[in-house]
Formats: structure tokens, sequence, C-alpha cells
């Protein structure tokens, strides 16, 4: 059997002001063709399949056009489940439509399947909350695949009947995990796990989650599981919420993280993005390949030594998106910024770093704001540790004047 393991679409998702809805359809289509290329019989989606609980209605309609074109009007499985990004309701509704096409849309831990067989003969057999057990059209075995979308911890231990209890949530999952494996995996088919959650090796090094996304890892979130909790019939784990592809483990089995699409933050920038096949057959171990994906935009961050070297840069390299550092005794004014952006239409930011005329990083005391002083005076003392040492213009100061006194009227 093989299996395309993918997450983190994040669709509708914008870096700053740029929509990056035509490079997330570019990478939709490129992965429909990765699975139509190495003739996968089923397609799993880890989670984050939106950015926002209300996406926009063009990412709506990219994931529903991207999932029917990887079913294969119904004889290509593809299950999907809710990541922390993603409202649960809103990504079950579609689900009695969606069914006819063999895709299955789970949005909570609890969520049941109920069984069906579509037109072209891909069969539901058995489920219960959180698994389903999946007859492929072109494999002798089944799939059985245990599946646990993103909760907070509340949630999560409300399902698994530990509201009440002391016991950690990694310890409920396990044993609700124990339960479903020993119930319905044994070796005549192929076992898997798929989650959305936090997953690291026990006492290993604790990865930062991704820049500007939502974090499990919080209080009301939910902690960190550990890869000793899969049972041992489980032969391979996808898992959503972490961008960069890696496998935390490799015992019991290959627990891999497959990485979103593309790069969603400048902490990414240095990524190849990836999708996972596994190819596993019953009481075997799995082989697993990461496939690159090659769409979208790079994404760069880069350092500068003046506002003219900055300018030769971007016009030489016009299609990235950028990140500039620009070293400068004094705060960039308006000309400055204008004169880059005229060259470059990709400019996420321009941050400058303020340098002594020695050459040195200039350090400045965290601002203190004394509030029996003058408001005009806390103003320009606040422009001045924001931008260095020359204070604002008059003009500045008196648009300041302005705001604060349509404010006061008010």
């Amino acid at each position: 059997m093989k299996i395309l393991h993918t997450a983190d679409w994040h669709l509708g998702k914008k870096l700053d002001q740029f929509s990056r809805l035509e490079e997330q359809r570019e990478v939709m289509a490129e992965i429909c063709e990765i699975a139509d290329l190495q003739k996968v019989d089923v397609v799993i989606i880890a989670g984050d399949l939106f950015d926002t609980f209300n996406p926009p209605a063009e990412a709506q309609d990219l994931f529903f056009k991207t999932v029917h074109r990887l079913s294969n009007n119904g004889a290509r499985a593809v299950i999907a489940i809710a990541g922390n990004h993603d409202m649960p309701e809103r990504i079950e509704a579609p689900h009695p439509l969606a069914e006819a096409n063999a895709i299955m849309l789970c949005g909570l831990p609890d969520t049941m399947i109920q069984p069906f067989t579509t037109e072209a003969g891909v069969k539901i057999l058995q489920s219960e909350p959180g698994f389903v057990e999946i007859q492929p059209l072109n494999s002798e075995a089944s799939l059985r695949l245990l599946f646990t979308p993103y909760a907070n911890e509340l949630r999560l231990k409300t399902y698994l009947g530990g509201e009440d209890s002391e016991e950690n949530l990694r310890n409920l999952l396990q044993k609700r995990w124990t339960a479903l494996a020993d119930k319905y995996c044994d070796e005549k088919g192929v076992n898997l796990l798929m989650a959305h959650l936090y997953f690291m090796k026990k006492e290993g090094a604790v990865e930062e989650e991704p820049e500007g996304e939502k974090s499990i890892l919080h209080v009301g979130g939910a902690q960190a599981i550990f890869s000793e909790n899969i049972p041992p019939q489980i032969q391979y784990v996808a898992l959503g919420h972490l961008h960069r592809h890696h496998c935390i483990d490799e015992k019991p089995c290959p627990i891999v993280y497959s990485s979103s699409p593309l790069c969603y933050s400048f902490a990414e920038a240095d990524q190849i993005k990836k999708v996972v096949i596994i190819d596993v057959e019953p009481g075997q171990k799995a082989n697993y390949q990461a496939i690159s994906l090659t769409k979208g935009r790079p994404l760069i961050r880069q350092e500068f030594g003046s506002v003219e070297e900055a300018v030769a840069w971007l016009v030489a390299n016009p299609e990235q998106y950028v990140e500039i550092t620009i070293r400068t005794e004094t705060f960039l004014d308006g000309t400055a910024r204008k004169q880059l952006a005229d060259v470059h239409s990709f400019i996420v930011d321009v941050i400058p770093k303020l340098i002594t005329k020695e050459g040195a990083i200039a350090t400045t005391d965290p601002f203190q704001i004394d509030d029996t002083r003058d408001l005009n005076a806390l103003f320009i003392e606040y422009f001045k540790y924001k931008n260095g040492p020359e204070e604002p213009s008059e003009n500045i100061v008196s648009l300041f004047r302005e705001v604060i006194s349509q404010h006061t009227e008010l």
C-alpha cells in the first residue's frame, strides 16, 4: 500500500500584507501530481487545513477542489483531520457530501465515520470514534487508521474520560490508542496513526513551534506527547503542526512531521518543503521517502551596510520575499524606504540596525515611561528611542499633536 502524508496547508494564510493564494494553488496542484505519479492508494492530511477558523471563500474553494482531485472521483481515499488553526465543526460540515468521493473530514477526537462504499469501490469497513478501517481500491490489505485531531487538553481529557483525573494527557492518549490498536490492529492489515499534536522523544530536544503560529504548548493547550506513547502495532505515525520535515523517532516506528507545503515565515526560509510517500505492507516496517516541493517564492533575509547596497541587491533579486536589515547611524526616513520599495515588489519588512560612527551596534536602555512628564516630550523621547539619536521633524511633532487633539475630542 502506498500512502501520501501531507499537513499544515494553512490555506488562506498571508505573509504580512502579501496573499499566498496563487502560490498555494500551484503547490496544491504539485501535490496532486505527486499523488498521481506515485500511484498512491490513500492520502492523509494531518491538520491545519486552513489558517483561520473562518477562512476566506477562495481558500475553501481551493481546499475542496484539491481534495476532490486527490480523491480521483472516489477511487482514492482521502482523510483529513483538524489542526489547532481549524474550526472542528467547519471541517466536518461538508462530510456527508464529501464521502461520495471517499473524502473523510474529521474535526474532533471522537469523530465517527459511518461505513460506506463509493461507486468506484473504496470501502469503509468498520469504525468507531477516533478510528477507521479503509479498504483502498487497488490494495489487498486494509488500512487501519487511528486519528486524533487537535483539541485542547480539557477537550481531549473529556473525550478520553479523564477530565476529573490527575493522570496526565499523554498517558490517557496512550491508553486510548492502545485499546484501539489491540482491538483492530493485527498483522493482517496496515496500521497507522495520524495526529495534530506536539510529539517529541522523551528527554529529547524541544523544538520551537512555527514562528507566528498558534502554540500548542501553552496553558490550556496540550502537553507534548512522547514517542514511547505509540502502541507497538503502529507502523507509521503521520504528524502535523511543526512545519519542518523531520522524523521524531524511529521507535517503535517512524514518527514523522511531513512539513508545510510552503515557507510561511522567515524562520522557515532555509527549509525545503516536502510530502512523504509511505510504502508499507502488513506486519512489515514501513518504508518512507520525502519528496521535495518546488512551488512558492523563496523567503530571504539579507543585511546591508547602506540603502544603496540594498537597492543593488534588490534589483538583481526581484522574485523573492525579502526581509532587509540595514546598518545605519540614523533612522531610515521615508525617502530611503520609498527608494527600496520602488525597485522591489515583495519587501515584507525593512529593519534598521543602529550603529555608532565607530561601527559598533548601538545599544539603548529599555524605554521607560514617566507619566509625570509632558506628552509631547514623551513622544519625542520615544521617537528617538525607536529611530536613533535624531529628533523628529516639526511636521511629525505637529501630526502627533493633531492625532492627540482628535483623540481628546472623541
